[in-house]
């Protein structure tokens, strides 16, 4: 129940609705029980076994002075208005009290839709963002197919099996309750067996409820990895069709999806048993009553009228237990949903958030129009200042996994150029990483300006490094959004000039609708050289103070590589910047090149430094042809 009290916690933005919508529950259950002794005059008049009353109470303070009253309005009616204008008047009112049951009931709906869409909105939502900020490292345990069903199809069951319901489990508790109240009021008897039959059948719907619950949580899981398994098969089309095997992959799709099929079969048919098993076992209890009732009447114990009237009492109390297991079983359902998406939500971040500020000005965003394109300058202090140190840094990806990098000492002075070389798996990428926090080490620490990372801001922290990547991120957008992406106050001056920095300009203005033009989905519509170009574009545009270029000409041909080299030159220019690069020719005017082997450095120095040693680093220049 904890995962539904949290459910129920999001209310909390929507209590007036809700208390509208609670009060208008509230008085559907009245007018519902309201409805039930309001036949027993009407069966009374037509077997002509009215009680004749000849005097009014003079309060109503209990059910024995209201069904006083009632008697007396019944008497009056028939003496002054005839059988059947009295009939009339008490058709009348169970007509009016259907109304205004069906009314409430309506505007119960009416005020709960708005927080059901509302609650899947905010929880949604408060997903959405969790996940954004979790640390890189969790989603390398995870599916993303299996998150996107988390955030589609686990929120939406939640919508249809919880949320959908909680106008039965808010309304007919007090249906129920009434109708019982009469009944015992009419035949305390009677209505002992009846609630030992509710007794019984709540046993019978809790120990199915759990099992469905325990069904539905391996349904999502199952939905989850057919999602991956499509996201996987979209992502690696390419690789499918060149290797034919179209087919295997869908005998791998067909098999999950069975599994899916029968999964969800077997938890439909134990959902759909909850309505016809508890009607069955009120018919039966209906059954009994019948024969047990009838006979206190043939004994003069009760009257016909009042039997009957205890019997839409009993049949007032079937429909919402029936509705209300119904209900059970979804919202056990749900839950099963419920509980996939909290364990994302649950996932703490391990990046400690520090308070400390950057000082200054602040991040600035933008270049300005009028500025040289090859004299951006990066901010943080005077060239040769204290710039970046890693001390003794060690890493490993999980606490149980291998050490990725050993006793890392690295200092990048601002306004220098540090460059890192070495075979794959080197651990060059991981460095990178860690300057942002997307990462934290193991071991040892990272300063900046003679502060550790973990002190700032990780907000204002980030904000101050510029990445391009292997890997052009883009988005299905306009070119203009792309490089825009995430800053504000940004004019179309500022993006045009960024554009031109990075020589994406003529390209840009090439396309039908120049900066408006959209890109595709990660940018399919224009060439990797272009796409490289619109991310160095969008790092001049955020200007920062701290480049981090990760292998990004190593995808190129040969023109399109030239055209980056230039624009990364001009990005660079009296920048802090760390360069990752297979190419050891795009590294050879850097301050400092460090090669690593294994997690570790091996060899620091500048380029010509590191070839007369006749090292590592000569060697892969020789196998480069790199003179």
């Amino acid at each position: 129940m904890d995962s539904f009290r949290r459910l129920l916690g999001y209310m909390g933005n929507y209590r007036g609705l809700v208390a509208l919508a609670v009060f208008c529950n509230v008085l559907t259950a009245v007018f519902t029980v309201v409805s039930i002794p309001i036949f027993q005059p009407f069966f009374n008049i037509l077997f002509e076994q009215t009680e004749v009353v000849t005097t009014a109470p003079d309060r109503i303070t209990s059910m024995s002075e209201l069904e006083q009253y009632g008697g007396y309005k019944v008497t009056e009616w028939i003496t002054t208005l005839g059988r059947e204008t009295a009939l009339l008047y008490v058709c009348g009112f169970i007509l009016l009290s259907f109304l205004l049951k069906n009314l409430f009931r309506y505007l119960a709906l009416f005020f709960m839709a708005p927080v059901r869409n509302g609650i899947i909105r905010d929880l949604r939502n408060e997903l959405y963002s969790h996940l954004l900020h979790l640390p890189l490292g969790y989603f390398t345990e995870e599916r993303k197919g299996n998150l996107l069903s988390r955030i589609t199809g686990d929120v939406q069951e939640v919508e249809s099996s919880i949320l959908n319901v909680l106008e039965a489990v808010w309304r007919e508790p007090f249906i129920i309750v009434g109708a019982l109240a009469f009944m015992i009021f009419v035949s305390p008897s009677l209505t002992l067996f009846v609630f030992g039959l509710m007794v019984f059948t709540g046993v019978v719907i809790g120990g199915l409820g759990k099992r469905l619950k325990r069904s539905s949580g391996e349904v999502q899981e199952t939905l989850g990895q057919i999602v991956s398994r499509t996201e996987e098969s979209l992502g690696g089309l390419r690789i499918i069709k060149s290797f034919g095997a179209e087919d295997y992959q869908s005998r791998r799709f067909a098999e999950l999806n069975d599994s899916y099929r029968y999964q969800l079969t077997r938890l439909l048919w134990r959902r759909d048993l909850s309505s016809p098993l508890t009607e069955f076992l009120g018919i039966a209890t209906v059954a009994v009553l019948l024969l047990y009732g009838s006979r206190q009447v043939f004994g003069g114990t009760m009257e016909a009228g009042t039997f009957i009237a205890f019997i839409f009492a009993f049949y007032m109390v079937i429909d919402p237990a029936k509705n209300f297991s119904k209900a059970w079983y979804n919202v056990q359902k749900g839950l099963g949903a419920l509980e996939r998406v909290e364990a994302v939500l649950d996932v703490r971040n391990p990046l400690v958030q520090g308070v400390m500020g950057l000082g200054g000005e602040g991040v600035k965003v933008g270049v300005s129009a009028g500025a040289d394109a090859g004299a951006v300058n990066g901010r943080g202090g005077a060239a040769g200042t204290e710039g970046v140190r890693f001390h003794q840094v060690g890493f490993s990806y999980t606490s149980d996994g291998p050490t990725v990098l050993h006793d890392i000492n690295i200092h990048i002075p601002t306004g220098k150029v540090l460059a890192l070389a070495g075979g794959s798996g080197g651990g060059k990428s991981t460095i990178a990483d860690l300057l942002p926090r997307f990462y934290d080490p193991t071991t040892g620490s990272i300063s900046l300006d003679g502060r550790d990372l973990r002190d700032y801001d990780i907000t204002t922290l980030r904000a101050r490094f510029g990445i391009v990547s292997q890997e052009a991120i883009l988005f299905n957008d306009t070119v203009y959004n792309n490089i825009v992406f995430g800053m504000a106050g940004v004019t179309p001056e500022q993006v045009e000039h960024a554009a031109r920095v990075a020589n994406a300009h003529d390209f840009i203005v090439a396309t039908p609708a120049g900066y408006q033009t959209n890109i595709g989905d990660r940018g399919t519509k224009l060439s990797g050289g272009q796409r490289q170009r619109l991310t160095i574009a969008r790092a001049v545009l955020r200007d920062p103070d701290i480049l981090i270029l990760d292998e990004a000409t190593s995808a190129l041909d040969s023109e399109s590589e030239r055209l980056v080299q230039e624009a990364l030159q001009r990005l660079m220019a009296g920048r802090t910047a760390l360069v990752i690069a297979h190419r050891l020719s795009t590294i050879q005017n850097a301050d400092q090149i460090a090669v690593l082997d294994h997690g570790r450095i091996i060899e620091q120095g500048t380029h010509g430094e590191l070839l007369e040693r006749g090292g590592a680093y000569r060697k892969l220049v020789e196998l480069q042809e790199v003179g």
